[in-house]
């Protein structure tokens, strides 16, 4: 579930291992570079963290990062 806290939308995912997670960074890529809107994420092994802002907009959650935080949970 994704959670909005300091004007950011955050969630992490955990995959089974760090394959499943760099096939799951590369399907967000996609989307992210489509929709013009690239997330601030990270990846440990099989952990990928999210904090979705639209800088442009003064770093604050916008309907942009909804719908990439909707986008993304269509993958899983």
């Amino acid at each position: 579930m994704w959670k909005e806290e300091n004007n950011t939308l955050k969630r992490t995912f955990e995959f089974r291992d760090f394959i499943e997670a760099f096939g799951f960074m590369s399907q967000v890529a996609i989307i992210a570079e489509k929709m013009d809107h690239h997330p601030n994420w990270s990846n440990v092994y099989n952990k990928v963290s999210f904090e979705l802002t639209t800088h442009d907009a003064g770093n604050t959650v916008t309907d942009k990062d909804r719908a990439l935080a909707e986008a993304i949970d269509k993958l899983v």
